[in-house]
């Protein structure tokens, strides 16, 4: 084994230690910086089927719980129109995270996993846009 003074033995510690909390705070400046954006589109069985919509947006209201979820929508298709609009879907489901992992948790979560359970008879297919990228405030 090396021989090593006290000096150099603290001076080492105190280098590796700053090291390592460079590292964290780098990881979680990203980390804070970054935002996962989840967008659930559902087209139900039954098109126009106002009970049905219901049912949905209850589940919806209860999948809310997630405590991984920083921020939520729950909407129907809103009265404009325009060529490049698809109003086809009954409800919208947008959520937003810190990052990826926080949705992946959300994903794996039980309440995730009873709404797909006791509402998925529903909808006919959905479809997901998910997205990642910086937070931003909105310029004034």
């Amino acid at each position: 084994m090396k021989n090593i003074s006290r000096r150099n033995f603290v001076k080492n510690t105190a280098l590796t230690a700053g090291a390592g909390l460079a590292m964290v705070n780098t990881t979680e400046a990203k980390a804070s910086k970054e935002l996962f954006v989840h967008h659930v589109y559902f087209y139900l069985k039954n098109a126009n089927n106002e009970a049905d919509t219901a049912k949905l947006i209850e589940g919806l209201n209860a999948l809310t719980k997630v405590p991984t979820i920083r921020f939520v929508h729950i909407g129907t298709p809103a009265s404009t129109n325009r060529s490049v609009i698809e109003k086809g879907y009954a409800v919208s489901w947008l959520c937003f995270f810190d990052n990826l992992e926080e949705e992946e948790i959300y994903q794996k979560h039980p309440i995730h996993l009873k709404f797909v359970e006791e509402y998925s008879h529903l909808w006919d297919h959905v479809i997901v846009y998910d997205a990642i990228g910086p937070r931003r405030e909105k310029q004034k």
